[in-house]
């Protein structure tokens, strides 16, 4: 089946390649941009680790090992280019009560983190049609909470959708989430992708100060659009292991 292989970035992030195609950059230029000095990526660091330590929350390169690599649990889990992650970052939504949904779809919390880590997520087998992705934000156990209620409230909020980034979410339903980790919220959101309507399904899980984001599309069963709970539980394991 090509579906799987040949679904752009657009379906599974869809603001990302849209800003990133508009900024010219490829993820290779993304990487091969002069690095800072030495001295100057060390002190970032140990800004970020002195931050995180206070606010009692992973940083940003202990939650970068905690992210899913590789194949897992029928899924290939594979790093973002740094390029394509930014561009999702400051979505703004056209009604205020819906800026948690659109943070997510650009790949962040609304609530700025200590440290995210993305990943894309792609099926192993060729006949499985769920693609998607997944993002892990680091926060104080308090303002990971906050985003947990902040999310319900904006679900409950927005079922008639919102516009960002000039384009337009016209859906927004609860569904059933898993019981793992503290909290979880399930949500699918029906994107309009040029004349298509995409439903975008996510589950979301609060574990400690983490807020794990995960997205799936199925463009031929939107009812097996989830990422399944057996990837969501693995990379869990590896946020407790993280936390110690």
């Amino acid at each position: 089946m090509r579906l799987t292989r040949a679904l752009p970035l657009i379906a599974v992030i869809p603001a990302l390649l849209l800003a990133s195609a508009c900024s010219g950059e490829s993820a290779e230029s993304g990487e091969k941009k002069p690095k800072a000095g030495t001295k100057s990526t060390q002190s970032a660091q140990e800004k970020n680790s002195a931050e995180a330590k206070r606010l009692g929350a992973l940083d940003a390169e202990q939650i970068e090992k905690a992210a899913l690599t590789g194949k897992t649990a029928g899924f290939d889990a594979e790093k973002v280019a740094k390029a394509e992650v930014e561009a999702g970052r400051g979505m703004q939504a056209d009604n205020k009560a819906c800026q948690p949904l659109a943070s997510l779809i650009g790949g962040f919390t609304h609530l700025p983190a200590v440290g995210t880590a993305h990943r894309s997520l792609k099926p192993v087998a060729a006949t499985d049609a769920t693609v998607g992705s997944m993002w892990l934000a680091s926060h104080s156990e308090a303002d990971a909470t906050r985003v947990m209620t902040d999310l319900r409230a904006a679900v409950t909020a927005c079922p008639k959708g919102f516009k960002t980034l000039g384009l337009t979410y016209g859906k927004v339903e609860s569904l059933p989430a898993p019981k793992l980790g503290d909290e979880a919220v399930g949500y699918r959101i029906t994107g309009d992708i040029g004349k298509q309507k995409v439903p975008m399904t996510y589950t979301v899980v609060r574990s400690g100060g983490v807020v794990a984001a995960f997205y799936g599309v199925n463009m031929l069963d939107p009812g097996k659009a989830a990422i399944p709970v057996p990837v969501v539980d693995a990379q869990l394991k590896k946020i407790a292991d993280a936390r110690g």
